[in-house]
């Protein structure tokens, strides 16, 4: 059946409808987007922030705008941005015995927001392994930067925790305007 006029009191929603138009002013375009996993472990010295890099494996970059470290919005893109990751740490290697892990998103080299784990008791840490994960909407405007941080401590201070390959991501999308 085709429409040539629809009229609410005489359009029936249970008839099938054929579409051969254009549809306009609907809906939107949801890039640039990037995505993209730790290609291997990272490690970090005790309760030093570091930046994460190779965030390669699974890459997806619509715009050619994540080089695996570092987001750069395109010219012409800026807009709001939903921006998300997740730091996985592992204390395995030295005692089983984390402390902290904090997971910090970056906008042109200033944090703008601190994701924590935290688990202390009187005698020791209890951090094997934990994700901690975040997300967060960002005005960003073309030639912005996005990055991923993370600090890690253990409880004795034996080693350094590492950031686990594979488990720990960065990504993010341009809202709709």
């Amino acid at each position: 059946m085709a429409i040539t006029k629809i009229q609410s009191e005489s359009l029936n929603l249970s008839d099938t409808y054929d579409f051969t138009g254009t549809v306009t002013g609907a809906g939107g375009v949801n890039t640039p987007y990037f995505f993209g996993k730790s290609a291997n472990d990272q490690t970090l010295s005790r309760g030093t922030t570091t930046k994460i890099t190779g965030l390669t494996l699974g890459e997806i970059d619509s715009d050619t705008a994540f080089d695996g470290t570092t987001f750069t919005v395109p010219s012409g893109k800026g807009g709001t941005y939903f921006i998300y990751g997740a730091v996985t740490g592992d204390a395995g290697d030295i005692g089983q015995d984390g402390e902290q892990i904090r997971m910090m998103i970056y906008k042109n080299g200033v944090s703008q927001q601190l994701f924590r784990m935290m688990h202390n008791t009187s005698a020791t840490g209890d951090i094997r392994i934990q994700t901690v994960f975040g997300s967060m909407s960002l005005a960003l405007s073309a030639g912005d930067t996005i990055e991923l941080y993370a600090a890690l401590w253990d409880f004795n201070g034996s080693g350094n925790m590492f950031t686990r390959g594979n488990e720990t991501s960065l990504g993010g999308y341009k809202l709709i305007d």
